[in-house]
């Protein structure tokens, strides 16, 4: 009967610790471009456009930005950017 519980014990603790390290996966760490600049997520529904990403995009920087990557995942549309410096809008 101990064996049984300890063996419980050991099975809930593994189960703990293994989404205790993948909720690690997600971060909230900003990531940045090669030259410096942070870059953001926009998420939109995949029933809209890419234009309502984008318009959201541009609302966060006040203007220009520059597309890291977008992807379609899971009923999401996905937009990394990153905004335009003063510097770079002609770029």
């Amino acid at each position: 009967m101990k064996n049984r519980s300890l063996v419980g014990c050991v099975g809930v603790c593994v189960a703990i610790a293994a989404a205790a390290a993948l909720a690690g996966c997600g971060s909230n760490e900003k990531l940045f471009t090669g030259d410096g600049r942070p870059t953001a997520l926009v998420q939109c529904s995949a029933d809209g456009s890419w234009n309502d990403c984008l318009q959201n995009a541009r609302g966060i920087c006040g203007g220009d930005f520059d597309v890291i990557r977008h992807s379609l995942k899971r009923g999401m549309r996905n937009l990394l950017f990153a905004c335009k410096t003063t510097g770079n809008n002609g770029n």
